[in-house]
């Protein structure tokens, strides 16, 4: 069994590495570091992966992630996949979804680590793969997310709390 952390660089993902880091660190579990990338120019400029008029390049992409997921958790093992999008009727996110549900499966993750800013109310956008990653069944999914504001801890109540106005 193992830790899989989909990884694109984002707060959002290095968040979520960091835990899988620290539950692999926990369970003794390995992690495993998935960069998915589409031949897609389009995909990785929406991404920051490349930016306008930078020329696509996988290998280049690939060798970044690495870099950037080894900074958080060095010990984690890092995988690239490359998937095409030779399939009219499917977007790269949809290929990116695929590879990562096909590698869950191989690696049998115990735990899927996904970074979403819609966790607790939507994580279903189009361009979003935390919805059907999340909708396997063959492993458990962590969603790390940031909250959009500071909380006052004021506004907060216990759950047993008998306060009326909550």
């Amino acid at each position: 069994m193992s830790l899989l952390v989909p990884f694109d660089g984002s707060v959002l993902a290095t968040n979520a590495l960091e835990r899988a880091s620290t539950f692999g660190d926990l369970l003794d579990e390995e992690v495993v570091v998935l960069t998915v990338i589409p031949d897609d120019a389009d995909y990785a400029r929406a991404r920051g992966w490349i930016t306008e008029g930078e020329p696509f390049d996988a290998e280049a992409i690939a060798a970044g992630m690495q870099r950037r997921a080894d900074e958080v958790a060095p010990e984690a093992t890092f995988r690239t996949e490359r998937v095409s999008s030779d399939e009219p009727t499917a977007t790269s996110t949809t290929n990116v979804v695929r590879e990562i549900r096909r590698v869950a499966g191989e690696v049998e993750a115990s735990v899927v680590f996904i970074g979403s800013e819609n966790a607790g109310s939507v994580i279903a956008p189009q361009s979003s793969v935390g919805s059907p990653v999340a909708n396997d069944q063959r492993y458990d999914v962590y969603v790390v997310r940031e909250p959009g504001e500071e909380i006052d801890p004021e506004e907060l109540a216990d759950i047993d709390s008998t306060q009326d106005d909550l």
